[in-house]
This record gives C-alpha cells, sequence and structure tokens, in this order.
C-alpha cells in the first residue's frame, strides 16, 4: 500500500526561526500547490493553519518574493483562493502563478474578492470561458479611459447657470479663440488654482492648463518604486550598507543575456551574458545553443560590490506553449562555497532525503501495532498484544533516532535555526541533576556538583537549554560505573558561562569523545541509539549554533554559552574570588 505523508512529514516539524520559517512556508505551498487529492481534510486544515502563522513570522515583502519565484504552478483551487484572500501583493503574485483548467477558473473567480478579479485582467493566457465569467462580473483593466470632450466642458462650465447661457458657455472655449491671450505672463509665485468662473472662457482654459501642469509637476517630482528602477538623477541616494548579496533570480533571453532580474538587482545584472560570465565558456554555449538546462554553472561576475565574486549558476529553459518555442532561461544565482562545505551541504541534503525515505515504512509498522495493540479492528490475545506494543515502541525509539540524524545535519549545514528566549541554565543544571541523582544511588555513583546558587540567562528557549543540558548530563550519567562520582563545576567569566563535567573512565579513555560508540550501562539513563559520541557531537552543535562551544580540555568536557546582557553574575567557587564576573 502506497501513501503520501510528506504534508504530515513537513507539519510534524517546528520553525524554530525566520528561516525555517520560509523553508517551511516553501515547502507547504509546493505541497498545497499540487492538484487537488484525496487525503486527510483536517491535515490539510492544519496546514492552511500553519500558513498563517508562518504569515506572521514573514514580511509581506519576503512572502510576495516567495509566492511570485518562477518555479511555482498553483494547480490547486483551493490555494488559489486561499491566496486570493491574503494581502493584495501576494495575491496579485499569486494569481500569475496560478494554472487551472476552464472548469476551475469558471468556479473559482465568482469566489475571489473583488480586489483580486483585477488582478486577472492583466493576465493574457486565460481560457475563454474565464475571460467571459470576467466580463459577466464587469471586471475590466485598471486603465483610467480616454475623456470625453463633455467631461471638459462640464468641468469648464459655470457653477452657477444663471450667470451666463449654456450655448455661450460650450462655445467659448472652442468657436470664439480669439480671446487667448498668447503674451508672456510676468512670472508669480506658483499658487493653487483655482477654480473656473463662467465671467470668461479664456479663465477657465487657463484654469485647466494651470492643473495639467501641475499634475506633470507631481509626478515627475515622485519618487518611482521599486517596479520602475532609473537613474538617481539629483535625488537623495541611500548611503546605507546593502545587506550581503547570497542568492537571486533572473531571466535570460534565447541568447543567454540577462533581460529580468529582481528588483533590487537588475540595474546591476541587466546585459550580462552567461556565456561570458561562466567559467567554462565553451560548456555554456554549448548548453544554450542545443537548449539544454544549466546545472550548477560556476560564473565569477564583475561590477557592483554585491555582486562581485564566484557564483553557481542553475537555469532552465523556457518554451512558447503554442510553437514550442525557445526563448530564453529562468533561474538562480547563488554564491559559490567552498568545496568541503559545498560536499558536506549535499551529504547532509542526502541524508534528509534518506530519512524521509525510511520514515514512511517505520510509519506504518508504528501505525499498524498501535492499531492491533488497541484491539482497534477487534479482539486480540494479550500475548500479540504485548509484541504489537514492544513493535511500537521500538518503531517510536528509531524514529527518535531519526529526529535525532536529522536535527544534526541541520544544525552542522546551518539550515536550522535553535529558538531564541531567554532561560537560566543554572537553574536548569542544578534540577537536571538532582532528577538524575537517585537514579544514580543503586549503583553507589553518583554526581559532586558545584553549581552555585545565582543565575546564568543565555539566549536561549527554555525547551532549547533543556534539551542541551539533557543531553550532557544524561550522556555523562549512563556512562558511569558502579561506584564512580564525577565533578560538576559551573562559573561565569567575563560574559560567558562555563559547565564542566568530568569525564568518566569509558570516556576519557577514547582519543575522540566525540566519535565513540560507548552506550548507557543502564536502561534509566541513554545516550540515544547512536551512542554516547553521536550525543555529545549533536550537543556541540547545538552549543554552536547558540553562539556557544563544546569542546574536550584534559579529563573534562567543557560547555561554554554566552550570557545575556546585565546577567547576574555567579558566585565564585571557593578559592577563587576573581573567578567570575557579572554583568
Amino acid at each position: 500500500m502506497h501513501f503520501d505523508d510528506r504534508l504530515a512529514t513537513v507539519l510534524r516539524n517546528r520553525a524554530g526561526g525566520e528561516r525555517a520559517a520560509r523553508t517551511q512556508f516553501r515547502q507547504l505551498i509546493d505541497l498545497l500547490g499540487e492538484r487537488p487529492q484525496a487525503g486527510d481534510r483536517a491535515l490539510k486544515a492544519a496546514a492552511y493553519l500553519r500558513l498563517i502563522a508562518l504569515g506572521e513570522m514573514i514580511p509581506v515583502k519576503d512572502r510576495t518574493k516567495i509566492v511570485g519565484e518562477s518555479g511555482w504552478r498553483f494547480r490547486n483551487p483551493e490555494l488559489v483562493k486561499w491566496f486570493g484572500e491574503a494581502h493584495p501583493h501576494i495575491a496579485a503574485a499569486a494569481l500569475h502563478r496560478a494554472q487551472l483548467t476552464a472548469q476551475e477558473w469558471e468556479d473559482i473567480i465568482p469566489k475571489l474578492p473583488i480586489r483580486t478579479r483585477g488582478f486577472l485582467r492583466h493576465r493574457r493566457d486565460l481560457p475563454p470561458e474565464a475571460e467571459r465569467v470576467l466580463d459577466a462580473l464587469g471586471v475590466s483593466d485598471r486603465a483610467l479611459p480616454e475623456p470625453e470632450p463633455f467631461d471638459l466642458v462640464e468641468e469648464i462650465a459655470p457653477a452657477d447657470p444663471q450667470s451666463a447661457e449654456p450655448a455661450e458657455t460650450e462655445a467659448a472655449p472652442f468657436e470664439e479663440p480669439a480671446p487667448l491671450n498668447l503674451s508672456p505672463l510676468p512670472i508669480e509665485p506658483l499658487a493653487a488654482p483655482q477654480p473656473p468662473t463662467a465671467e470668461s472662457g479664456n479663465d477657465g482654459i487657463r484654469a485647466l492648463v494651470d492643473r495639467i501642469e501641475a499634475f506633470q509637476r507631481n509626478r515627475s517630482e515622485r519618487i518611482l518604486d521599486s517596479e520602475n528602477p532609473r537613474l538617481p538623477l539629483g535625488e537623495k541616494v541611500d548611503t546605507a550598507p546593502a545587506k550581503p548579496l547570497d542568492e537571486f533570480l533572473f531571466g535570460s533571453d534565447s541568447d543567454g543575456r540577462i533581460d529580468w532580474a529582481e528588483a533590487e538587482i537588475a540595474p546591476m545584472v541587466m546585459g550580462i551574458d552567461l556565456a561570458q560570465a561562466a567559467d567554462d565558456s565553451e560548456t555554456a554555449t554549448r548548453a544554450i545553443r542545443t537548449r539544454q538546462p544549466l546545472a550548477a554553472l560556476a560564473a565569477k561576475l564583475r561590477g557592483a560590490e554585491r555582486i562581485e565574486g564566484d557564483w553557481v549558476v542553475d537555469a532552465a529553459p523556457r518554451f512558447t506553449r503554442s510553437e514550442g518555442r525557445f526563448y530564453g532561461y529562468v533561474g538562480r544565482f547563488r554564491r559559490a562555497v567552498s568545496g568541503i562545505e559545498d560536499r558536506r551541504e549535499a551529504e547532509a541534503d542526502r541524508l534528509r532525503q534518506l530519512l524521509h525515505e525510511l520514515r514512511t515504512p517505520v510509519n506504518a509498522m508504528q501505525g499498524y501495532a498501535e492499531i492491533i495493540q488497541q484491539q482497534m479492528i477487534g479482539p486480540v490475545p494479550h500475548e500479540y498484544r504485548a509484541i504489537a506494543a514492544t513493535i511500537a515502541g521500538d518503531a517510536a525509539h528509531i524514529l527518535a533516532g531519526f529526529d535525532e540524524l536529522d536535527r544534526l545535519a541541520r544544525l552542522e549545514t546551518g539550515a536550522l535555526d535553535l529558538e531564541p528566549g531567554d532561560a537560566d541554565f543554572a537553574a536548569i543544571a542544578r534540577k537536571q541533576v538532582a532528577q538524575i541523582q537517585p537514579v544514580l544511588s543503586p549503583r553507589v555513583a553518583r554526581f559532586d556538583a558545584d553549581l552555585g546558587e545565582g543565575r546564568a540567562p543565555i539566549a536561549l528557549s527554555q525547551a532549547e537549554a533543556e534539551r542541551l543540558a539533557w543531553r550532557l548530563i544524561a550522556t555523562i550519567a549512563g556512562t558511569l560505573a558502579a561506584g564512580e562520582a564525577v565533578s560538576l563545576k559551573m562559573q561565569t567569566g567575563g560574559d560567558q558561562v562555563e559547565f564542566a563535567l568530568t569525564l568518566p573512565a569509558s570516556l576519557n579513555a577514547a582519543e575522540d569523545v566525540f566519535s565513540v560508540e560507548t552506550h548507557a550501562s543502564t536502561g534509566a539513563l541513554s545516550a540515544g541509539i547512536f551512542g554516547a559520541g553521536f550525543s555529545l557531537r549533536l550537543a556541540r552543535a547545538e552549543a554552536r549554533a547558540a553562539g556557544g562551544e563544546l569542546a574536550r580540555i584534559a579529563n573534562a568536557l567543557v560547555l561554554s554559552l554566552p550570557l545575556l546582557t546585565g546577567a547576574e553574575a555567579l558566585p565564585s567557587p571557593q578559592g577563587q574570588p576573581d573567578s567570575a564576573a557579572g554583568r
């Protein structure tokens, strides 16, 4: 039996930061944008609720850019309707990418908000059925209609109909041009135009001319938006430092010359020849000539400081629908990274894909085992229920290991940010050590803890800080031998807190403590299915993501984390009065 659990997999992960929120936002609209299929309605409703929550974390401008990316093809009428009720900029970008059938357009257009229907008039590829629905609803282009001559006559006409005859009023501006005074006028400060009067047709035309000149002057002085870039001619230029540019989208003509790019990048890259910019120009020229995709093409850009340097180009050819004629490329420029970082990112991506494939059968086994154990399809003997419960527990254990592997891969490649907050690491460590001491007592093992009574606030959420502390303390406690004791010390120095744990004998003998395969000696405390070395490596990745470090110093592991500004200092250990400094 085959089933698609991609949506459930995405919803299972929590977006801890803005970068993770953008990634999950893309994943959800990619999955929801496919053709509507049978599935769990509650799961789809949860996906839309997650999109709303992610929208509060991502600015409107960034969401508009994400929805407007060239790779999307929204084929789900439900998602198109949901986007149509969003911010106008987002709705315009989504409707530009929507690809629905004629029947779907007929059904969805009347359900769209009135302001959203107008965006469809800018598309020239809608089916005739959709055009007829728009015409029936009275949706037209937003361009202003050309004024009729009678409109001008009414605007110049006198406010009081008794002050002049109607025939004379209509004839004055057109049939009697002689009264127009074309002599040079004295230069005077510009004043607000006065409403025309009926005393003279000349005054009415002069007022109309003033209004036209004022409109043109205001139009020429306004600041153009990002969709109409031009050179700054006498205007104030923003001298604030630009943000570093990691990637940008582009489009090219049939010769491989860039003719479109994101608004803020367009002036810097317009006209660049992809073949000449590529490191291997012959390969790029051959690919463009044969209309082949450009995959991981190394290129070097010169010019503005923001685009200077090495890049990697990924682009796909574009063809017209009617004739199949090639008319250019559309793709993305991304900053080139070192070979080691590139290989590490590729390996992490392959690992995440493998874990996604492995989760599917494990989830299925866990679901079937729970059905049998809970007797949801009928009575089951107790022996089989016990076996099913064991299988469900093992599946949960395996899924927990998959989550740890995925977390480590994302942390080491910078794809995951820890949730920020304000947690007291000292209080967390004291609480967890007190919880573990009774578990170690039957083996006559113990922690000699010297954690003080002060606070150590760090920039992590309570959950993230508890997870990091427990991973360290439980891993060390699980490798303690009978009768063994290790010391724990915590102190602050400058602007950071240091948490030192003496290594047990089983870990102290290892050459690399982050790669040992030592497992817990008791079932009550577990370092995970991959052993103590993996758990410590994951703790080190979490510490680095929080701006700190976990390192082995002699026979101890030392965790260093930055303190929040204004944190209270911990009491100095006895005999070292000057070792702690609070801020």
